[in-house]
């Protein structure tokens, strides 16, 4: 099923347009709006972590807290038997958000720090919802903003978020070296970014957090007119991280440029997959629903797990 028939019967489907979001002001608004009627088009109910209600039994193991025996079920089977609860499946969730010069870059109505700041809050104000604890960091050349994950921080974070402009050239290792230092608590981290970096240099800053036991999803953002190079006059291009000038004539070089993005973005996708971390490619003049979609389903499988 296509993704425009998917979101045809979704309430609120209209908001998961970027060129519609960026005229919400409010980050909170904007948040609210398109997860609560994206979870309700779902007809669905969200996962475990709701309430502190009864969920279901597990096999006793040593090592278990012995107050959460269920006594009368080993009346009736002669075997012992945990309860778990939904709250016990909470979980610290960090996005981590570039805010680097080359963020700023937009062909349309919305730049990918538009777009990465409209997702952030999103998939943080969700996780809320599942009562997780929710944390933020911005960086560029290193981390300019943090909100450590907390039962109490989505407001601090959405602030954050709205405050949010684009700065100094990136550094990715430098940035994950930090935040990997400040996230002493294990749990998913959402990583949002252009990644304009080699993808060794790409992997190795990922590893920084894997390598703590973190579950990785990473978000690469990317303007449409960076996929494809449609210009048609000759012009100069400046990078917008060192500031450097190059003449460029596009019919000529495009096919060899767009060959060159695409296995770039391949070989992220491989690397980072075959680590054992989630990898999606997002083309920001395109609806939220595709990356909504895949953070519920990574969420459910990390839930099927524990």
């Amino acid at each position: 099923m296509s993704h425009t028939r998917a979101r045809a019967g979704v309430p609120g489907a209209q908001f998961l347009d970027p060129k519609v979001l960026a005229r919400i002001d409010n980050l909170e608004l904007l948040a609210r709006t398109v997860v609560d009627g994206f979870l309700h088009g779902l007809h669905r109910a969200p996962y475990l972590g709701l309430s502190m209600d009864f969920a279901e039994h597990r096999p006793y193991v040593p090592g278990d807290d012995t107050r959460h025996l269920d006594w009368r079920l080993y009346a009736r089977t002669d075997r012992h038997y945990v309860k778990q609860y939904e709250a016990e499946t909470n979980a610290n969730i960090a996005a981590l958000v570039d805010v680097s010069a080359s963020m700023d870059y937009g062909s349309g109505d919305v730049t990918k720090l538009d777009y990465a700041r409209f997702l952030a809050a999103c998939l943080l104000y969700f996780s809320r919802q599942q009562r997780d604890r929710v944390g933020l960091a911005t960086f560029d050349s290193g981390i300019r903003q943090w909100v450590p994950p907390s039962a109490k921080n989505l407001e601090l974070a959405l602030v954050t978020l709205d405050r949010a402009e684009a700065g100094e050239p990136g550094d990715l290792y430098a940035s994950m070296l930090t935040a990997a230092e400040r996230l002493s608590r294990r749990g998913m981290v959402l990583v949002i970014s252009d990644f304009y970096e080699e993808p060794d240099r790409i992997m190795e800053s990922l590893r920084l957090l894997r390598g703590r036991g973190h579950d990785l999803l990473v978000f690469h953002v990317l303007d449409p007119a960076e996929l494809e190079l449609p210009f048609e006059d000759p012009a100069s291009f400046q990078d917008m991280e060192t500031g450097e000038q190059l003449p460029v004539i596009p019919k000529r070089l495009r096919e060899g440029y767009r060959e060159m993005v695409g296995a770039h973005i391949a070989e992220l996708e491989e690397r980072i997959g075959g680590e054992r971390m989630d990898y999606l490619m997002l083309d920001i003049s395109q609806p939220l629903d595709h990356a909504l979609f895949r953070y519920l389903t990574i969420r459910e499988r990390r839930a099927r797990v524990r």
